[in-house]
């Protein structure tokens, strides 16, 4: 009976150990999205001329 125990409360800490990295992992990939967005930002300001000048390309590639 207590190795059944034992075995059932194994698996329980594995599936709890588990969502515990699922979340960090979840958390993770948040936090190096978020310093991405941030990092092309940055590099898009260093030319703010090519961001005004960008949305007349677009639209004038429309027109083609």
């Amino acid at each position: 009976m207590s190795q059944r125990r034992e075995a059932y409360v194994n698996l329980d800490a594995r599936a709890r150990r588990k969502q515990q990295d699922e979340r960090r992992m979840h958390f993770r990939r948040a936090i190096e999205s978020y310093d991405e967005q941030r990092q092309l930002h940055a590099q898009l300001m260093e030319f703010p001329d090519l961001l005004m000048i960008s949305p007349l390309l677009s639209s004038s590639a429309e027109c083609r």
